[in-house]
């Protein structure tokens, strides 16, 4: 009977559909703005930036330009040979960029950040041209993904749904229905719960991550009561199932 029992708690506890299911009601939702396509994350401190300048003439954008850094240089797990000119932003938001000196980044976007850069440069030279590059571009997934950690990003934008699938996408154990994601604006942490059972949240400011943005995905009720009961649980369950067994087999 106990038997009977544990395999009829197993069959009657298995999962709802509306629990698992991805943006389930994404045909019958009501559309709405497309408020977040533009969006870009802002530049902050501790970011490390490839900034070169040009112009018509090469000797004029000489002294905007960083000397020549020799050897090889990582960048998000792959070895670049060329020369990479690097800026660290300070804890003030700051660089300290050649003949203009510090130079406040932090709180612009890629864009902003760019179309400052060539403004102070023309003051000195004719049609400047400035590449400017995000180096250490990454976040972090927590909790109940298949792989946990830092995951470096190439580009410079990255959707919540592309960085669990990086991760190895949630175990079965993961709660879609409350994703916390963390991110720091403006020197101050900020934090918003995600549903990604629900299409609304592809509309969110956090459907796109910033750099260092940390997401945490928390274990269900499932996995926490398996924590509760112990590791154990399946050796007992078996061991009672085969002194079930025995005792029916001795019966007969």
């Amino acid at each position: 009977m106990l038997l009977l029992f544990l395999i009829a708690v197993v069959v009657t506890s298995c999962a709802s559909s509306s629990k698992i299911t991805y943006m389930q009601d994404i045909y019958s939702a009501k559309k709405e703005g497309q408020t977040n396509a533009n969006y870009e994350p802002k530049l902050q401190a501790d970011d490390l930036l490839s900034i070169i300048v040009s112009s018509e003439n090469p000797e004029n954008a000489l002294p905007f330009n960083l000397p020549t850094i020799q050897g090889n240089y990582n960048i998000d797990g792959t070895v670049v040979q060329n020369a990479i000119k690097t800026y660290l932003i300070d804890a003030h938001g700051d660089i300290d960029f050649p003949v203009l000196g510090k130079v406040k980044l932090a709180g612009l976007t890629h864009t902003e950040a760019h179309d400052k850069l060539v403004a102070l440069v023309s003051e000195y030279i004719k049609n400047p041209g400035v590449n400017l590059f995000l180096l250490n571009f990454k976040v972090s997934v927590l909790g109940e993904v298949m792989r946990p950690g830092s995951i470096p990003v190439r580009g410079e934008r990255i959707t919540l749904l592309e960085a669990l699938s990086m991760a190895g996408d949630l175990t079965i154990y993961g709660k879609r229905n409350n994703i916390l994601v963390i991110r720091e604006q403006n020197g101050e942490k900020i934090y918003q719960s995600i549903d990604i059972t629900k299409s609304s949240f592809i509309h969110s400011p956090f459907y796109y991550l910033s750099q260092n943005d940390v997401v945490v995905v928390s274990p269900n009720k499932t996995k926490i009561n398996a924590s509760a009961v112990g590791p154990n649980t399946s050796v007992i369950i078996s061991s009672i199932s085969l002194l079930l067994t025995l005792l029916i087999f001795l019966k007969k």
